[in-house]
């Protein structure tokens, strides 16, 4: 997994100067889209993009469903565990005075993108620039407790993991009675999507964000709801040509973050390689299965593990819990790999869900 050079020395450097403090003291705000959610869209009423039913959380602790998009847990769970710090709770899920908010926030919404009219069809869903606004509204909470300056010092010393854009070409720009799709070539396409992220980041950093590590996106032609729209059942290489430009313009972003503002710590995390490597050769990291979901449900639109749905005969075989998401084993390959990047030291193994 290869993180911008520079940028990535000067993360690890912060995230261990925070670590060494202790872990009670590490506060980590985590932005993204289902890949990452842990259930802010089972608050919103009307989502259609929402996953707090069976089977989802089969392999959770409690074994029930939480609104996480796979059988157990999720990349920035696992990452959590090794931090030695809980799973930051879902926005939604707190008050605004909840003390909570002191010691991080998941504001990651299933159907999400970087932009606005990413995902409209699932009627409710907190895009990039809302969970942003979210963001803006818990540092103001922050700041009612504890004051103005300490609220300044917590969010610069805080941890943010971003993971998002997905959604902007699964659910949108891929969709053929979408109109973006109509609207841009890829070339422009990913302009707006570049130069839309650009202002977000910006705004983050005006709220006080320093430590910024962005997920690149994986290879989406090879995810089930994309193999289906092969005649072969292939990865489709046209899409992802797209999502390596669309990973090679954000790193081109970061660096700029990183000159316009010299106190910042802005890394791009590339995943494209090792969910790849995991797809390409499944068993090697203990898979059976990598083209098709444990859940067999691999459409293009939809692809949800319903409770109707008949499950694999060993989820432990699949990569893909559905025709979108990675399943609990699958996420604790890429969490080992993106931790041990980050942080020195031999990383701890993640701890197996509970049964």
């Amino acid at each position: 997994m290869a993180i911008q050079g520079l940028a990535l020395a000067a993360f690890i450097l912060a995230a261990k100067a925070t670590t060494v403090v202790s872990a009670a003291s590490l506060v980590t705000f985590i932005f993204g889209d289902s890949l990452t959610e842990v259930g802010n869209n089972n608050y919103l009423q009307y989502s259609l993009a929402r996953s707090d039913f069976p089977w989802y959380g089969i392999d959770y602790s409690g074994g029930k469903a939480t609104g996480r998009f796979t059988n157990g847990r999720t990349i920035g769970d696992i990452i959590s565990e090794k931090l030695g710090i809980p799973p930051p709770p879902p926005y939604l899920s707190l008050s605004k005075n909840d003390d909570a908010l002191l010691k991080g926030v998941n504001y990651a919404s299933g159907g999400a993108g970087i932009l606005n009219d990413t995902g409209l069809y699932f009627i409710q869903r907190l895009s990039f620039d809302d969970q942003i606004d979210c963001f803006k509204k818990t540092k103001e909470s922050i700041t009612t407790k504890i004051g103005a300056e300490a609220a300044n010092k917590l969010c610069n010393e805080a941890m943010y993991f971003i993971g998002i854009g997905s959604n902007d070409y699964v659910n949108n720009y891929l969709q053929p009675f979408l109109a973006d799709g109509q609207e841009y070539t890829p070339e422009e396409f990913v302009k707006l999507v570049i130069t839309t992220l650009d202002n977000q980041l910006t705004r983050l950093y005006q709220l006080g964000a320093r430590k910024v590590a962005f997920h690149g996106l994986g290879p989406l032609g090879c995810i089930p709801s994309q193999r289906v729209k092969s005649k072969t059942g292939k990865c489709l290489k046209r899409v992802n040509e797209w999502v390596l430009e669309f990973n090679s313009e954000v790193k081109k972003l970061i660096a700029t973050l990183n000159h316009r503002f010299p106190n910042a710590k802005f890394a791009f995390a590339d995943t494209y390689g090792d969910v790849l490597d995991l797809i390409d050769n499944p068993t090697a990291y203990g898979f059976k299965v990598s083209n098709t979901s444990c859940c067999n449900v691999d459409t293009n639109i939809g692809g949800l593990c319903l409770p109707n749905s008949k499950l694999c005969s060993n989820r432990t075989d699949y990569v893909f819990w559905d025709a979108f998401h990675p399943s609990d084993k699958a996420n604790a390959i890429l969490a080992e790999k993106f931790f041990s990047t980050l942080f020195s030291g031999p990383p701890s193994i993640a701890p197996k869900p509970s049964p």
